[in-house]
């Protein structure tokens, strides 16, 4: 029996759904938590819809999502090699297009609709890069700064201004990964020295443009301001924080219960921006720890995957993508238990879906689709063959 045959022919849904079993598991507990959490946060938002309409729009968001997980993680990993230039470029259109012609939600650009249908090409961005990098570090030694800056600086740098002009936190938590990234492709320590010191002094540029009567990059004005809130919660508005404290505050070990959130009432955004509060309050510390653990089990699932890779371009893939996903959902925690300002970052695969949803799911995909074709390729036991 081949390998491809052993893994196909398993039991149940393992017919058609290859890859770690584990990340599987991950994603649909995320995904039932999504729906209890959106349904009962969004019951404010209901004023002339039905009570359920949230739940239905959000389930469909979920089986879309996991329709595209399922989708990308059958798509041959040549495909993705191909398509990181492609990726990269159509990324950066895009999120100049939002720059001109964007459309505006709670005061940030982010926003293209095309025939009645608005998405965020910053999430699809986020990934693009990743994809690219991953395919560059592994076509490159970067011997050189001038060959490094040329392939690799430049793209993540123009990729994290673009997404720097929409959101603050877009941009750093790129930045940050694309970092990490390089560190672990063992990027020289010079390249990486300079690196830093190339993006401090373009961010002091970005505030100083932002601060400027030219009023550039105008959400970095407002990431201003919400460390300043942070730091001085006596002197700022710290409404939003000060929100999601007291229903963390209140929730106790086992919560209030599914549906009896009353924060829910006075956070601005609990179904997305807010909804780890609103999980806590209703499912207590037992509930907040576990949301937590599932996103830990997913980054330490993907690093066995990582490890096990023989190829550099799924190495990087796989290790540059769950980093992404874990550290935004780190950073949306954060803020909701009062350690980090304010910033707009959902919890990946558990806020209220969109584009955001989606993206992520491709991210899972991707990784699923790694960890199928080491499973296909691994060599066949004994034992296997006496089955």
């Amino acid at each position: 029996m081949s390998t491809e045959q052993e893994v196909i022919t398993t039991q149940g849904l393992g017919k058609t759904i290859a890859g770690d079993r584990g990340i599987w598991i991950i994603v649909l507990l995320l995904a039932l938590i999504s729906l209890a959490a959106v349904y009962s946060s969004s019951i404010v938002l209901v004023g002339k819809r039905t009570v359920f309409f949230f739940l239905i729009r959000q389930s469909l968001f979920v089986m879309a999502g996991l329709a595209v997980v399922y989708f990308c993680h059958h798509i041959p990993l040549g495909i993705y090699r191909n398509l990181a230039f492609i990726g990269l470029i159509l990324s950066i259109g895009l999120l100049i297009a939002t720059i001109f012609w964007g459309t505006t939600h709670n005061d940030g650009t982010r926003w293209i609709e095309i025939a009645g249908i608005s998405f965020q090409p910053a999430e699809a961005a986020k990934v693009a890069l990743i994809l690219y990098m991953a395919k560059a570090l592994e076509d490159r030694v970067f011997l050189t700064f001038k060959e490094f800056t040329l392939y690799l600086l430049l793209p993540v740098g123009l990729i994290c201004l673009l997404l720097l002009w929409g959101s603050n936190s877009a941009g750093i938590i790129m930045g940050g990964t694309a970092f990490m990234i390089m560190v672990m492709a063992g990027i020289s320590a010079k390249h990486l020295l300079k690196t830093i010191g190339i993006a401090s002094m373009a961010l002091l540029f970005v505030i100083a443009l932002a601060m400027s009567p030219l009023g550039l990059f105008p959400r970095v004005e407002t990431g201003i301001n919400r460390v300043f809130n942070f730091v001085n919660e006596d002197k700022g508005d710290s409404y939003q924080s000060d929100q999601a404290k007291i229903a963390i505050a209140s929730a106790g070990f086992l919560g209030k219960g599914p549906g009896n959130s009353t924060q829910r009432h006075f956070l601005p955004k609990p179904e997305s921006d807010f909804i780890y509060a609103i999980i806590v309050e209703e499912y207590g510390l037992l509930g907040g720890v576990s949301v937590v653990m599932l996103f830990l089990w997913f980054f330490y699932r993907a690093c066995l995957i990582a490890k096990r890779c023989t190829r550099r371009f799924s190495a990087l893939l796989v290790i540059g993508l769950s980093m992404f996903i874990v550290f935004q959902a780190l950073l949306h925690i954060g803020v909701n238990v009062g350690i980090l300002p304010v910033t707009g970052q959902t919890l990946p695969l558990v806020s209220r879906g969109g584009t955001s949803f989606l993206a992520v799911s491709v991210a899972v995909g991707m990784i699923l689709t790694i960890s199928r074709t080491i499973e296909k390729n691994k060599p066949i036991t004994e034992e296997q063959i006496h089955e």
